[in-house]
């Protein structure tokens, strides 16, 4: 049998990766769907760190074939001397799409698991394809600069740190060291399939060779540092822009850059939601741009429970209650 230790330069490279994102690990979680890129993930981490890491296999449950694939999961985390646990989720029907629905799944599933784990950072094998097929995306979506930043290499869920470690390599890197290690990974079907975003675009890669997969992942870090800079900038002049007093927030958005009024006004929502505790939690994901043109314009609008007014000086408090639709009487 081969062994599933990966060459030396490889897991210092890891090593070296993982030290940059976070630190070296306690315990260190991996996800592994049982694809080529999860189980190098997992041959590097558990050289890398041997005796701290744990792994864990999400079953959607949309597949037939997915439970026989996490117990082929199971299997290469015993040769590699890794505990391993099978995480059962159902994906809810929506109209977010059936993968982000379960993204949505699985990345609840993994931080229930390493908080009951006492694990407090989580790998997943997000590489450099990947990366790069996240920024054709985001550019057909029409994202701005934070969407335009694909990946991030840190993300912070709740109480749990997600790396992603792998960034840095190819596919084709990755695929040749499971081959080395003698491990036949597992081959989604739903790679495969045109009606995924994510397959068109690699589809679209492949077929277009001249949009070089390393140089749109260095497109997307600039946009990233772009994006730093941009909320370092923000969160400077929200210590003197954004001022409260009687229950009510003000902005003063005088002579700013379109894109800093934008990320100020998005700080004030959450101030003003925090201070009166509203609910459901804000995750930002809704659209400031109505919101932005009309107080741009000297008027009045809502957004995530908030009444905004424009003028010289922005406010911002909690919108009323919705009054209860009448019926009509029988």
């Amino acid at each position: 049998m081969r062994s599933l230790e990966p060459a030396r330069d490889q897991i210092d490279r890891f090593r070296a990766a993982v030290e940059r994102l976070g630190g070296a690990p306690e315990r260190l979680g991996v996800a592994v769907s049982g694809g080529a890129d999860s189980v190098a993930l997992l041959l590097l981490a558990a050289a890398a760190f041997p005796g701290k890491v744990e792994a864990a296999t999400v079953d959607h449950g949309l597949r037939r074939e997915s439970i026989v694939e996490a117990l082929h999961v199971e299997d290469i985390c015993e040769r590699a001397g890794c505990p391993h646990t099978i995480l059962s989720v159902s994906v809810p029907d929506g109209t977010a799409g059936l993968q982000a629905g379960a993204r949505a799944a699985r990345y609840t599933a993994l931080a229930s698991w390493a908080e009951a784990r006492g694990i407090g950072q989580l790998a997943t094998a997000h590489q450099l394809d990947d990366q790069a097929e996240t920024l054709l995306m985001r550019l057909q979506r029409g994202s701005g600069v934070g969407g335009l930043s694909a990946i991030r290499p840190v993300r912070r869920q709740g109480g749990l740190l997600i790396l992603r470690p792998l960034l840095a390599w190819t596919k084709a890197e990755l695929v040749h060291l499971v081959a080395c290690a003698g491990i036949e990974p597992v081959e989604d079907p739903s790679n495969h399939d045109i009606r995924f975003d994510r397959t068109a675009m690699r589809r679209f890669l492949s077929d277009n060779p001249q949009f070089s997969a390393q140089r749109l992942a260095r497109t997307a870090a600039a946009a990233r540092e772009a994006d730093e800079a941009l909320d370092w900038a923000a969160d400077q002049l929200a210590e003197d822009r954004i001022t409260s007093a009687i229950g009510e927030w003000r902005i003063d958005p005088a002579e700013l850059p379109r894109e800093l009024k934008r990320r100020l006004l998005v700080r004030a929502i959450v101030l003003v939601r925090q201070a009166h505790a509203i609910e459901p939690p804000w995750t930002g994901s809704e659209d400031v741009e109505g919101l932005l043109a009309a107080l741009e314009l000297g008027g009045t609008a809502t957004l995530a429970g908030i009444m905004a007014r424009g003028g010289l000086c922005w406010h911002l408090r909690p919108a009323p209650p919705r009054r209860p639709t009448r019926l009509p009487e029988p």
